[in-house]
């Protein structure tokens, strides 16, 4: 029945389940209270909710929370109902912690060049999942890239590595930055049916514009050529490669968070 505490079994099941899926959930464990305390709910982006924090009342007042969480990018944090539910004295002193469960984010990178490298390092040392991927296996030796958390991946076969990198594409990234268009178009094209929340392309407006033209008579949709970054990362006035690679990893981590990229002075300016 509604506001039942079901057995924590039954959310920790839940919880494998979103993980494995690669889906995003919240989940909120009551942390001060009367009562119950350690109760949980968890939500999931699609509406469905598995345990209770007491009562029914509750429990819809924390789902309502629960999407605005949802949307601030924070992983954690910590809110008493007053926060969200000032005029219900009922439930007041009640405090909550709400956590983010998500695919942990992954980087998956084509072309191991100067940019490409420097960016595999630089998301790496953020702590992001890192998959180098490259034709040229004296391109991604360990050699280069002593750090053996960032998967080195040497193919022939562009598409079928992009593939295997992204799975579901849930917590993706791929910043292709290849030495051509003709490699960059084998790249992106892998990524259509994958969905991956990043996908940016590098070069010039020309050389990108090839790719997304030939993306749509391949086919692509409205939607996804529309949401591919190209030219890649944000305006940073970028010169070197590592600079590079840092104006594509703010804008990853910007996608990411849910941030605007802007300036945090700006508002002194007007």
């Amino acid at each position: 029945m509604p506001g039942e505490i079901k057995p924590l079994s039954a959310v920790a099941n839940a919880i494998d389940r979103v993980l494995q899926a690669g889906s995003v959930a919240v989940l909120a464990t009551l942390i001060e209270a009367p009562a119950n305390v350690g109760a949980k709910l968890l939500f999931e982006s699609d509406g469905t909710t598995t345990g209770s924090l007491g009562s029914a009342k509750l429990d819809e007042l924390v789902k309502k929370q629960a999407t605005l969480f949802l949307t601030s990018g924070d992983d954690a944090r910590a809110y008493f109902t007053s926060e969200f539910a000032p005029d219900d004295s009922e439930l007041g002193g009640l405090r909550f912690l709400f956590e983010r469960l998500q695919p942990e984010p992954h980087v998956v990178i084509c072309g191991a060049g100067h940019v490409g490298a420097s960016l595999a390092k630089l998301a790496n040392a953020i702590g992001y999942t890192v998959t180098l991927i490259d034709d040229r296996p004296e391109f991604v030796s360990r050699n280069h890239f002593p750090e053996e958390s960032i998967e080195l991946v040497s193919t022939p076969d562009w598409a079928d590595a992009v593939r295997r990198a992204v799975g579901n594409g849930r917590g993706g990234s791929g910043a292709l930055v290849t030495r051509g268009h003709n490699e960059d178009e084998t790249c992106v094209r892998a990524l259509i049916d994958l969905e991956p929340d990043y996908v940016g392309l590098i070069g010039s407006k020309r050389r990108t514009n090839i790719v997304l033209e030939r993306l749509r008579e391949a086919g692509a949709s409205e939607e996804f050529r529309k949401n591919i970054r190209a030219p890649i990362g944000l305006d940073i006035g970028a010169i070197t490669p590592e600079e590079v690679a840092l104006s594509i990893l703010a804008e990853i981590v910007a996608e990411r968070r849910g941030g605007e990229g802007t300036s945090l002075s700006g508002w002194r300016r007007k």
